[in-house]
Formats: C-alpha cells, sequence, structure tokens
C-alpha cells in the first residue's frame, strides 16, 4: 500500500477477530518503532509485547482501579464515549498488547514524547499496512504502576500501550478539521 493510503485507512480499531499474530510480524511492528526519529536519537523507548493470561490480567487492574476511583476520560477532548471499561474489554479482545515503557531515571523532555508518539505511530501504521488493526491506548495511565509490577518492570514507567490484531470492525473516519482551519501561511 502506498504511504498515503496508509495514512488514510488508518483507524482505532476496538473489535478484534481471535486469530493469531505471527511473531514474525510482531517483530516488523516493533522494527518499524526502532526506526521512529527521536530528540538527539535518545530512543527512549522499551516495548514489551503481552499475550493471554497477562493482558488479561492488564484488563483486570484497569477494571479494578476505575473501581475505586470511577474513571472515565474527558469526552470532550476526545469526542466519543471512551472509558477504562471498554478499553478493558478491548484489551481482553485483542490478540496482543505492546507496552511502552521508558526510565524512570531519565530527564524526560518534550522531545522524548514526541519521539514515543512517532514510535506508536510507526506501529500503527504498519499495522495497517500489514492488514491489522491497532488502537493506541493511554488508558493505562490510570494503574501504570500496578501493570508495570504484574509484568516486572517496576522501575520503568508504563507510557502507553497498542491493542493489535485483525480488526473485527471497519469503521468511518471519524471527522477531521478542515484543511484550511488549520493550516495558515506567513
Amino acid at each position: 500500500m502506498e504511504l498515503k493510503e496508509v495514512i488514510k485507512n488508518r483507524r482505532s480499531i476496538r473489535k478484534y477477530k481471535c486469530e493469531e499474530v505471527q511473531n514474525e510480524v510482531i517483530q516488523d511492528l516493533i522494527e518499524c518503532a526502532r526506526l521512529a526519529p527521536s530528540a538527539k536519537n535518545r530512543q527512549p523507548w522499551e516495548f514489551l509485547i503481552v499475550k493471554d493470561i497477562t493482558k488479561n490480567e492488564i484488563a483486570n487492574i484497569m477494571l479494578e482501579k476505575q473501581k475505586g476511583q470511577n474513571v472515565i476520560l474527558e469526552k470532550k477532548l476526545l469526542g466519543a464515549n471512551s472509558s477504562v471499561k471498554e478499553t478493558a474489554k478491548t484489551i481482553k479482545e485483542a490478540p496482543i498488547l505492546i507496552l511502552v515503557f521508558k526510565q524512570y531515571n531519565e530527564n524526560w523532555t518534550v522531545g522524548d514524547a514526541l519521539g514515543v508518539g512517532a514510535a506508536i505511530e510507526h506501529i500503527c501504521l504498519r499495522a495497517t499496512d500489514l492488514g491489522l488493526g491497532s488502537l493506541w491506548i493511554r488508558d493505562t495511565t490510570y494503574s501504570q504502576k500496578e501493570i508495570a509490577k504484574l509484568v516486572g518492570y517496576e522501575n520503568m514507567e508504563l507510557i502507553s500501550a497498542i491493542a493489535v490484531g485483525y480488526a473485527d470492525e471497519h469503521p468511518k473516519q471519524r471527522p477531521r478539521k478542515k484543511l484550511e482551519e488549520i493550516l495558515k501561511w506567513y
């Protein structure tokens, strides 16, 4: 697929088929993330692939934390009915979950955050190119310490997660601002 087509076809997928994603495909996704640009070439990321029971335990941790705090994402910012409960369901349904970590002791910069975002976007775009669906997940922020402990990464900070698998839905593109609204010439 041409790059522009991949970009146009990428969607946030929340429903997945019960079909395994091969390890070679997962390695391909992470290879694409590895090639993402980062400020000062710091490459401030580490990726952990979780499947099956561990993936479901992560979703359960998120649900337990939500019960205690009644955490719901800010709908004004998202423009959708997205909750930790719905995200946990998606995590359980997806064949794999990629956890994105960074070291706690680093001097975290905006450039590092942008680099991690670029790496995640590389994964999402490559997934689309390979006929997979993906969902960039930030709801893990509410239970990041518990999740990190579960997977043996207590010394690292969980930044984000990505659900990946074969899509069992084909959502339309969500509304986008018109080019004239975001492009200004000086």
